[in-house]
């Protein structure tokens, strides 16, 4: 079989860059390792930049999140006790909407079926051949048997453990990582928000997060040590702990319930460059990796759609390879700048393991000139909302 591009990867990446490049006219074909259903039941990030909300209405699949999304035009910062609000109209002319990745998912895949392109789930032994050549290929199974599909271009969105990047040599791929010394323990509670806007502490118990996905469908997280599994954690005792890390006005009014689910994640940062090799472009997970504190993760593979969709609509309405010559670069700038706020916002929020009461007191005082500064408050909108794409 043959198609313009093939996609690996059938996240919300994958999906959106299917969906805007059929709004384009080119087609493609998705490839993805897992059920439709194992996709679907992903927990991820719910923060939306304003330009992936953009980007999103610009591939038509927004019509759900325009409609039962939520739009904050602040976030608040709590240290000591204390909590103070950053507002993002008033600073930067900005909001972000609240938007589940699932709930992004759902209407990408709503979208894909009504287009009629094709994806492959549950393929296996994925391979990309010839990248580097002039008529790149990929081989898989499905359904116990083998498959070819010939392609103009190869699209790697199939995340951190996906075979795309892997299949770029060691000696041009350059890979950066930072491993932090602790992870997120996250609980999903069907109770009302314990905020209107997310709320983001300090102390000296550890980091924790107040967030949400609906009016009734909270999602909280406190930093937890590597060593710790889920089972070493009650409902109780995280509610418990959760409390000890918020304002106390906060904590007193918050409903607490039955967790829905829970889990661990590690934090790090990674960055893969270049995010092109031959054929094939790394987009989304596949390049990078964000702590989530500052709600990157999702917003940057939007980003890379972004830089990869005009490329290839670019080349293949016009003839012109401009985009696709300096998309690694434009794309890996943006992601640097992002990667760099979400480094900031984890060494300012969160307790490391060699911590001194130095260190805590720097953080103190950095949070307390942020509430102070307008400038830094405008900073840190400007980033938090999303730079320029």
């Amino acid at each position: 079989m043959r198609t313009q591009v093939a996609i690996i990867g059938g996240g919300p990446a994958g999906l959106l860059l299917g969906q805007l490049l059929h709004k384009a006219g080119v087609e493609t074909v998705i490839l993805e390792k897992h059920s439709r259903k194992h996709v679907l039941a992903r927990i991820r990030a719910g923060v939306l930049e304003q330009g992936s909300v953009d980007l999103l209405r610009e591939a038509g699949v927004a019509a759900r999140l325009d409609r039962e999304g939520f739009t904050h035009s602040g976030v608040y910062l709590a240290c000591k006790n204390n909590s103070f609000r950053i507002d993002f109209k008033e600073t930067v002319g900005k909001s972000v909407a609240v938007y589940g990745q699932t709930e992004v998912t759902h209407d990408l895949y709503d979208a894909r079926d009504g287009s009629g392109a094709q994806t492959f789930h549950e393929v296996s032994d994925v391979e990309l051949r010839d990248v580097d050549r002039e008529a790149p290929y990929v081989t898989f199974t499905h359904d116990g048997q083998g498959h070819r599909l010939d392609c103009d271009y190869i699209a790697g969105c199939d995340g951190f453990h996906g075979v795309s990047r892997k299949t770029i040599p060691g000696n041009i791929l350059t890979e950066y990582e930072k491993i932090y010394p602790f992870g997120w323990l996250g609980v999903l509670s069907e109770t009302p928000p314990a905020s209107d806007e997310l709320i983001y502490a300090n102390s000296e118990r550890g980091f924790a997060l107040a967030s949400m996905r609906n009016t009734n469908l909270s999602r909280y997280y406190i930093q937890v040590p590597l060593t710790d599994t889920v089972e070493d954690w009650s409902d109780t005792a995280f509610w418990d702990e959760l409390r000890r890390r918020l304002p106390v006005a906060t904590s007193e009014a918050m409903q607490t319930g039955p967790s829905i689910g829970k889990s661990i994640a590690p934090l790090r940062s990674f960055i893969a460059e270049p995010m092109r090799y031959g054929r094939l472009f790394l987009c989304g997970d596949a390049a990078h990796i964000v702590p989530p504190t500052g709600a990157k993760g999702l917003n940057l593979a939007a980003s890379d759609v972004h830089y990869l969709h005009q490329a290839l609509r670019l080349f293949y309405q016009d003839h012109d390879m401009t985009g696709i010559a300096t998309y690694s670069h434009r794309a890996l700038r943006r992601v640097w700048h992002s990667v760099r706020f979400s480094w900031t916002m984890t060494n300012l929020l969160h307790r490391f393991p060699d911590q001194t009461m130095f260190d805590q007191r720097i953080q103190e005082s950095e949070l307390a000139f942020l509430k102070s500064s307008k400038a830094a408050q405008t900073a840190f909108a400007e980033n938090y909302t999303g730079l320029p794409f």
